[in-house]
């Protein structure tokens, strides 16, 4: 049975002190009480044919309470701090003025303070349900816009949000941090373009998200929490739980200034929240700085990820999803990274909407490049949530060209145009399958042969290559900022190219078992010529 769904409304929002200064808070707590209820006659303020809603969960950040079967609540929170509703399934926010949710409130500095959070009847966009058991749900999932400037933000509207406005089937939409570069004054110009996708949207915050100048990591998320509201929370949405977690340990005068890792107070939502949720759901943690380490040293703290692991490992369904490299990767975290769990834990380390923060030669459109450094053009993904804790994920490079034959949604391909025929076999056709990893299946065949394997290599994307060469070789810029040096990919294929064919034009094919999409294809061309010694 599917039941229609209703929003949820925070009637007021106000600046609020980011989580992590809450954490270093002494003194005497807040109470706040409130109810959450049926907004029956869509006017600010709880009238009297407005019932309260039973069983929705509470939080002030570290302890969860639930409404009673009047809706009622009562927690203690920290002054200045916040409270937010969890939104449960079935179940939407309505905006705020900025077009985000208007989850969350302001805890004031003193007195009993009461919040009444209204619930108002609705459809999800589109027209479809979101309750637990429904079709499957859809979640857009965005990181590192990292916009700099009221050009970047341009790029980002014509890039990635206008090509899918009013043309996806998402129930929401999350940003896995660094949504500026350092220039927290763009919030509301990078939002203003962000909500024009009609659907609740969440966000993460990263490493260039902290207020410039902050020394410490209490208190260097003031403008975001003023903005966004908590930076430690959960939403559920179908069959899935989503907990979207703040990983960014400021250390100033320490490596990079930063560290991947998690407080106390977090652990403690997180365990007060896993300890309530179904276990056969779909958990999924987004979060900025991966959890897996990267570049041969310690980049998120190892007895942060041991705490986090232990937390998860009886779990049979969890996903993590991160952002931050500004490349692609598929992490299987297994016993040698300290994960206990029955089978390997699932990182989807997502390619940035800046790609290689928005680099490279201009199109027609004067749009950048933005190829990332493993060869990946920029875009986004799409999380399917089904029963049962399955998903699937799909990437999107932005705008994906159709005039290119050897790209694909999937795959780009790079061949040499011309070889000699009769030459030693030593040049190849390269496969750049975006979602690819160790376990996926490639193959190629030429003029409608035998399909043969092809071989994965880590090495750099010849794609990029060529772009290197042409910003050498080229005598004024081609753009703002030059394409990315090419580094190794961990989703690059290769198979040889045979010469012993006749002279003319001929065709690859190449083809990819992608896990959850089924079989991907590309083609290209190449031509075998003749010549004399």
């Amino acid at each position: 049975m599917r039941t229609r769904p209703l929003i949820i409304a925070l009637l007021a929002l106000a600046p609020v002190v980011p989580a992590r200064a809450q954490a270093a808070a002494t003194g005497a707590k807040v109470a706040v009480s409130g109810h959450v209820y049926l907004d029956r006659d869509g006017r600010p303020g709880r009238g009297s044919a407005d019932d309260g809603v039973a069983d929705v969960a509470v939080s002030n950040g570290t302890h969860i309470v639930r409404t009673d079967a009047q809706g009622r609540f009562r927690i203690d929170a920290d002054p200045g701090g916040h409270v937010f509703v969890i939104k449960p399934a079935g179940h939407r926010f309505v905006a705020a003025a900025d077009g985000l949710p208007a989850f969350w409130r302001k805890v004031p500095e003193a007195g009993i303070v009461d919040l009444d959070f209204g619930l108002a009847g609705g459809a999800r966009p589109g027209g479809a349900t979101s309750g637990s058991g429904a079709d499957d749900v859809q979640v857009l999932l965005f990181t590192d816009p990292q916009v700099k400037d009221e050009r970047d933000i341009d790029y980002y509207r014509r890039d990635i949000v206008a090509p899918i406005v009013g043309r996806h089937p998402a129930a929401l939409g999350v940003s896995l941090g660094d949504l500026v570069d350092d220039e927290v004054q763009l919030y509301p110009a990078l939002n203003a373009v962000t909500v024009q996708l009609g659907v609740p949207w969440f966000h993460v915050p990263g490493n260039h998200d902290v207020d410039p100048g902050s020394t410490t990591d209490a208190g260097s998320l003031a403008s975001w929490s003023a903005t966004y509201g908590p930076d430690t929370y959960a939403v559920e949405e179908g069959d899935a739980a989503f907990v979207f977690l703040d990983d960014v340990i400021v250390q100033r005068g320490q490596g990079q200034g930063y560290i991947g890792g998690l407080r106390e107070d977090q652990f403690q939502f997180l365990a007060r929240y896993l300890a309530q949720l179904p276990r056969e759901r779909l958990l999924v943690l987004g979060m900025h700085i991966p959890v897996f380490d990267a570049g041969g040293r310690e980049t998120f703290r190892a007895a942060d990820r041991a705490r986090l692991f232990a937390l998860l490992k009886d779990r049979p369904h969890v996903l993590l999803l991160s952002g931050h490299s500004h490349v692609q990767q598929h992490y299987w975290h297994a016993a040698r990274d300290g994960w206990q769990g029955a089978a390997p834990l699932h990182e989807y380390n997502v390619g940035a909407a800046c790609g290689a923060f928005w680099s490279g030669a201009p199109d027609a459109q004067g749009i950048p490049d933005a190829t990332m450094a493993d060869g990946t053009p920029n875009g986004y993904a799409v999380l399917s949530v089904g029963g049962g804790g399955g998903y699937s994920l799909a990437y999107h490079p932005a705008r994906a060209p159709v005039d290119r034959p050897a790209f694909t949604q999937a795959i780009a391909l790079h061949a040499p145009r011309a070889l000699r025929r009769g030459a030693y076999p030593a040049w190849g056709v390269f496969a750049n399958v975006f979602m690819g990893d160790a376990d996926t299946r490639v193959e190629y065949r030429v003029d409608g042969g035998p399909w043969k394997p092809m071989r994965r290599v880590e090495r750099t994307d010849p794609r990029l290559l060529v772009e290197n060469v042409a910003d050498d070789l080229a005598t004024t810029l081609r753009g703002f900022d030059r394409s990315p040096e090419a580094v190794p990919s961990t989703h690059l294929w290769r198979g040889a190219l045979p010469t012993d064919l006749s002279a003319g034009e001929h065709r690859v094919e190449v083809r990819a078992l992608d896990r959850w999409k089924g079989e991907t294809a590309a083609s290209t061309t190449y031509s075998l010529q003749d010549a004399a010694p």
